[in-house]
């Protein structure tokens, strides 16, 4: 990781020092990027462009919500904000905000100063959802008056073991870096207030189906959030299909699986060709045990995209199989997560015919399946990312953190 890490910073480098003098520099970075040596790969690049460019040039920064906001990036960047939506629906607003920002910036006519309130939270939000729903448009509503520029929710990313993981209120002020502190302070104790309304509700393994079960109707989509390839998970854990293969549970749709070997298989019986596959648990103890099951290859497609926005994200071979009680799997050979319905309904399926949808996914899923969904349920079943924050063992955070701490003001102090 280290290598290609080192090989991407010294592209842009390269790419930067080729078209110097420059005004502004923008980058857009995720924010919580990680390296064998770096910790901090933002704060490295950012500080590598600011040597770079000099102390003139504007560095202005886009950054994904799940990051980690360091004091190097806040020293190197004169400007920097992050998504404020999650699922990420607002990339290019927030593009256009940094650079209208850095602009009067370069341009004289405001002086970005930021400041950042950490808030010893770690956990997943989930903006369209009350009341952070509602704090994120106030959010905005303050920005472009008495002098606020900008001002960003970092969530922060919960998987990290760095010293700067946990969410944090990061505020840009024009020239007045007090006034910034200020309302990411005030902002920080609303968001800490409400620190159990905005956590993202988990239901167990099994408490998921039953709710799901009870309600008449459907489809009712479950987030199998521990095993988000997003988030660093394989993709292949078995533990949710498990249980509703032994629970006998039907008119199922489970997926994605990526399980490459699984799909050369299936393309080789071809389709309406049945033959015993063995399906996931293939990448270690976070992906439970491989399933051994028979299955119907239901259809095939090469090379295949998802919706992510506007953009097209990767799925590669897409095959559709079925098992017993109509429980339908979608495996895939490029990983990733599920973002929109229409991973599945290349293949035919019907997800509004469907009992239950069970995507391997944390939040990105529901901008587009809200709406066809009865009830959307996330479940906190066994995997890479447990939704269990107080029990990750970090190692290089400094400070103590809620939830594994009910007060860590206090025990800080």
């Amino acid at each position: 990781m280290r290598k290609v890490y080192e090989g991407f910073r010294d592209e842009t480098l390269d790419g930067i020092r080729r078209s110097l003098p420059l005004d502004i520099v923008l980058l857009n970075m995720h924010g919580a990027m990680v390296a064998e040596g770096y910790d901090d790969c933002e704060g490295d690049l950012l500080e590598r462009v600011r040597a770079l460019v000099g102390t003139k040039t504007v560095i202005g920064g886009e950054l994904d919500l799940h990051c980690h906001i360091s004091e190097r990036m806040l020293r190197a960047a004169d400007v920097l904000v992050t998504f404020k939506e999650y699922p990420h629906v607002d990339p290019m607003e927030r593009a256009e905000e940094l650079f209208a920002i850095c602009r009067d910036a370069a341009a004289g006519r405001a002086r970005p100063a930021m400041a950042v309130f950490p808030l010893d939270m770690i956990g997943s939000y989930r903006t369209p959802v009350e009341p952070l729903k509602g704090f994120v448009e106030r959010m905005k509503t303050l920005e472009g008056k008495n002098g606020i520029l900008s001002v960003s929710f970092a969530h922060g990313f919960p998987y990290g073991d760095v010293a700067d993981v946990g969410g944090k209120v990061l505020v840009v002020a024009d020239g007045d870096v007090d006034k910034a502190a200020s309302l990411a302070e005030r902002l920080g104790h609303e968001l800490w207030a409400m620190r159990e309304a905005i956590a993202a509700p988990r239901l167990g393994i099994d408490a998921a189906p039953d709710r799901a079960l009870q309600l008449a109707g459907g489809p009712v989509v479950l987030a199998d959030v521990a095993d988000n390839a997003g988030g660093g998970a394989p993709s292949d854990a078995t533990f949710v299909l498990a249980r509703i293969l032994e629970r006998g549970i039907g008119n199922v749709l489970n997926g994605l699986y990526w399980d490459p070997l699984a799909v050369r298989f299936c393309k080789e019986a071809g389709e309406g060709g049945r033959l015993a596959l063995r399906l996931g648990g293939k990448c270690g103890t976070a992906s439970g045990q491989p399933l051994d099951l028979t299955v119907d290859v239901m259809r095939i497609l090469e090379d295949q995209v998802q919706s992510f926005g506007p953009a097209k994200a990767r799925m590669g071979d897409t095959v559709w199989v079925r098992a017993a009680n109509a429980v339908d799997l979608v495996l895939n050979s490029v990983r990733t997560q599920v973002f929109h319905p229409d991973a599945f309904t290349p293949l035919g399926l019907d997800l509004a015919a469907k009992k239950l949808v069970v995507v391997k996914s944390t939040q990105h899923f529901h901008a587009g399946f809200a709406s066809l969904a009865r009830e959307v349920l996330y479940v906190a079943g066994p995997g890479a990312l447990t939704s269990d924050y107080a029990s990750i063992p970090f190692t290089k955070r400094r400070h103590p953190y809620w939830p594994r701490i009910a007060d860590p003001a206090r025990a800080r102090a």
